[in-house]
């Protein structure tokens, strides 16, 4: 054995281990069967600017732990998450505020706003069945209508009336003209992109990069004394009591030959007739400009469009209805009676993780 750890997957819950475990004396390999480190968060240059190759990641907690440790590698901006709904040509706040609601209603005040939600939370009595139920008692008709049901549906590829009620538990609302969508602490991006902040999280740290661990795990596993997996849980154990299921994310890049498509980082699609989710405008996570603070003459927009998944696709969001959550269980039993292995990140636990969240575990 020449290592104490093998770490599968270089994301941030096993770069976060792996730092951690170099910092403590320990040796460490760390394997990732992608051609790059960084895992989903990954993001890669493309004139000039840091494209977020797998989905927009906007970097917010409120544990200043956690702050205090991203940013001893790296610097972050100052950005803050202010999504555009954009609704059949007409264009709304997010989250949901005054601005929200003057639009929709014309209505100038937080008591005429909370007066009008109110009278249209109403249409709902008793317990709500379903997401549409759920979504109405919490924000009213108007507003479901415009801004949750069209995007809901394509998210998750099903009608509102057949979603469970419980994926909307909250929907936010705020009776002010504020756009900070995650209210958070602390938020921003990494000056230079989150590969950069991996980089440096893995500094000192042998990196072996496109490696199969599940296609050659007895020669690797025999390298070191602690396995820790992040890769899908239903994987490691070759699916043998069935697949977890997933939604899936497809992405359409395109590089435009001026500075400005959309004005904003992320801009909601909620009807349900355009085709992607959203589109996000790459270059607004560091305010248009380059390390130097130059303006950058083009710009890369993503379109994106939520899928379902299949072997072979990349895993974004587990489904995490009972019928998967029984299924995981199961899986964790088996995982728990693997003596030297550790199980752990968004696929390793089959969960969905914030940032913050995936780091705070690992540390």
């Amino acid at each position: 054995m020449n290592y104490n750890y093998l770490i599968v997957g270089s994301g941030l819950y096993g770069a976060t281990i792996a730092q951690q475990a170099k910092k403590a004396g320990k040796s460490v390999l760390v394997i990732d069967k992608r051609p790059n480190v960084g895992g989903n968060i990954y993001t890669e240059k493309v004139e000039g600017i840091n494209v977020h190759k797998y989905g927009a990641h906007i970097f917010h907690t409120n544990n200043k732990e956690v702050w205090d440790y991203v940013t001893s590698f790296v610097d972050f901006n100052r950005f803050t998450n202010s999504p555009v709904a954009n609704y059949k040509g007409e264009l709304y706040s997010m989250p949901f505020n005054m601005y929200t609601f003057n639009k929709m209603w014309g209505v100038v005040t937080p008591e005429e706003a909370a007066a009008k939600i109110e009278e249209q939370k109403k249409e709902i009595t008793g317990e709500p069945k379903n997401l549409e139920e759920q979504a109405i008692s919490l924000v009213g008709r108007d507003i479901y209508e415009k801004l949750v049901k069209g995007y809901t549906e394509k998210q998750w590829g099903r009608d509102c009336k057949d979603l469970p009620a419980f994926i909307i538990k909250r929907l936010p609302v705020r009776l002010t003209f504020d756009n900070n969508y995650f209210n958070a602490l602390y938020q921003g991006i990494p000056i230079g992109g989150y590969t950069k902040l991996i980089e440096k999280m893995l500094e000192g740290i042998e990196v072996r990069l496109n490696v199969d661990y599940l296609e050659n795990k007895e020669e690797l596993d025999k390298l070191a004394e602690k396995v820790i997996y992040t890769g899908p849980i239903d994987a490691y154990f070759d699916y043998k009591l069935g697949t977890l299921e997933y939604r899936s994310v497809r992405f359409e890049n395109e590089i435009l030959d001026k500075p400005n498509f959309q004005g904003n980082a992320a801009v909601n699609y909620t009807d349900r007739e355009t085709p992607w989710t959203r589109i996000i405008e790459h270059k607004w996570f560091e305010f248009g400009k380059d390390e130097n603070g130059n303006d950058l003459p083009k710009t890369v927009i993503s379109r994106e469009y939520s899928s379902e998944w299949k072997l072979g696709d990349e895993p974004y969001y587990p489904v995490n209805d009972a019928k998967n959550s029984a299924l995981y269980e199961q899986y964790k039993a088996l995982a728990e009676a693997e003596g030297n292995v550790i199980f752990g990140g968004r696929l390793g636990e089959y969960k969905y993780y914030d940032m913050d969240k995936t780091i705070e575990v690992a540390l």
